[in-house]
């Protein structure tokens, strides 16, 4: 098994996202934007995740060249982002910004399914190598913290950028192909999967538990700086939810002894909740802040990891890459459409007067929803 291969294009790729989220917003405002504008420029990433991975799902699972896929798709992605060095105007940022970010979101889930088959049975290796994604998001989100507070111009981002971009496609091809482990598996028409309800279900607990996620990821930098939070302080905080992660990615073997899928999902649900109504309500409270990052690991780690697990589980044979695809689109695209949306409407509208606040109880109410609807509608079905 490639595993530094695997390991590393994780690395670039989640430094590359780091990068984007966490400081994106701020290079935006820097240009000028005000943030309506922001939340629909930030929206168009993640409306091309609802088309761009079924595209790509499907050509590779008819193909089954998933890494040239994820080839092709991350040179393109990299020449792309170079279009945003050329222009900074709205309409030109959001043509750049489609063009990039669909060929970006298409790599990914491909690169999962490759990663699952070169484990082939031992797929709870998974996370040791999921692993070195969250390492390069936390070096990346720390070191530009300190950056910017050394007074580095938001100028230097897209360079920044589409040198890690460059990275991600170096490293693609350095990653061999992998063979299915399920091609023989009489998997049916993927509507039949797709039309389950345990699927369906989980489809729209991923949607809502992204819409959730969207103004910690866009506005979190920019919310914290109206307390005074320096960008190292915050990029330190940003670091330590991701830390969380990490270590809650070593102890899931364990926790899929002990729980089923469907109670670490409520359990991580019911903590996401928790961890929004932190947010909004003690955001001058720095010790009490560091509690509610540590509930990252619930809100993401345990949540990808065990949705991860799950759409492996449901869509086998020649569905594997659509999977993926399919979980990509519903979460991190529906979800992340309507999150960027309404965070940048209501921080546009009552930014000044709530600083913000009223941004995380909006989250929070949207994840408690989430809860219900797992509660209520995902089966207790068994791990294995």
């Amino acid at each position: 098994m490639p595993y530094w291969r695997l390991s590393s294009f994780y690395f670039f790729y989640f430094a590359s996202l780091g990068a984007l989220v966490f400081y994106w917003n701020p290079y935006l405002n820097s240009l000028g934007f005000n943030d309506a504008e922001i939340g629909e420029l930030m929206a168009i990433i993640m409306a091309t995740r609802i088309i761009a991975p079924n595209l790509w799902g499907y050509i590779a699972d008819r193909t089954g060249k998933r890494m040239q896929i994820v080839r092709l798709g991350s040179l393109l992605c990299a020449l792309f982002f170079l279009g945003v060095l050329l222009g900074d105007s709205y309409w030109w940022l959001a043509i750049v910004m489609t063009a990039f970010s669909f060929f970006w979101n298409a790599s990914l889930p491909q690169f999962e399914v490759t990663t699952l088959n070169h484990l082939g049975e031992n797929t709870s290796r998974y996370n040791h190598i999921r692993i070195w994604g969250s390492i390069g998001f936390i070096i990346v989100v720390l070191a530009l913290g300190f950056a910017f507070d050394l007074q580095l111009s938001y100028s230097y981002l897209p360079w920044i950028l589409a040198f890690l971009f460059f990275l991600i496609f170096t490293n693609s091809l350095l990653v061999p192909e992998a063979k299915s482990s399920h091609l023989r598996i009489d998997s049916g028409p993927i509507f039949q999967t797709i039309k389950r309800p345990q699927v369906l279900y989980l489809f729209v607990v991923v949607c809502l538990l992204q819409a959730s996620h969207m103004p910690y990821y866009i506005y979190y930098v920019r919310y914290l700086k109206l307390y005074g939070f320096s960008h190292a302080e915050i990029g330190f905080l940003i670091s330590l939810g991701v830390l969380a992660e990490i270590l809650i990615f070593l102890v899931m073997r364990r926790l899929y002894t002990r729980f089923s899928y469907r109670k670490l999902i409520i359990i991580a649900l019911s903590l996401t909740t928790l961890r929004w109504l932190i947010t909004a309500t003690y955001p001058t409270e720095f010790s009490i802040m560091l509690g509610s990052q540590l509930l990252h690991a619930a809100s993401f780690g345990i949540m990808h990891v065990v949705c991860i697990e799950l759409i492996h589980q449901y869509f086998v044979g020649p569905h594997q890459g659509r999977g993926q695809a399919l979980y990509s689109s519903m979460s991190f695209g529906v979800g992340g459409v309507i999150g960027s949306l309404y965070s940048g409407y209501l921080w546009q509208t009552w930014g000044a007067q709530t600083q913000g606040s009223i941004l995380f109880y909006t989250a929070m109410v949207i994840s408690f929803v989430a809860l219900l609807v797992a509660y209520f509608g995902i089966e207790k079905y068994p791990n294995k």
